[in-house]
């Protein structure tokens, strides 16, 4: 399981619609294989999901985040203004990092 972060934004000016939450769940179906979407209001204009999705590799991963992104900007009239500016594995720097043991 991947976790990928989507960036979306809308234009200057526009505001996330009410309800963003139901709007993003509405456009994932069940081959899109997301377990889990963290829906992130950053502002007023600007929205991070965090999907966790099922795939044999972190590029196949960010291909699916990056799909459901474009139909749910293509399917949702309420975000139709809205563009994908990244998604990504989150890197979590020395999360993982070896240490040495004394």
């Amino acid at each position: 399981m991947y976790l990928v972060h989507a960036h979306l934004a809308l234009p200057a000016g526009a505001h996330l619609p009410p309800g963003v939450r139901g709007l993003v769940r509405s456009a994932i179906v069940d081959g899109d294989r997301v377990e889990h979407v963290a829906v992130h209001p950053r502002s007023a204009s600007r929205l991070t999901l965090g999907f966790y999705l099922l795939a044999d590799g972190l590029e196949e991963a960010e291909e699916r985040a990056v799909r459901v992104c474009g139909r749910l900007v293509g399917a949702v009239p309420q975000l139709a203004a809205a563009r994908l500016t990244g998604a990504e594995v989150p890197l979590v720097p020395l999360a993982f990092e070896a240490h040495p043991v004394d």
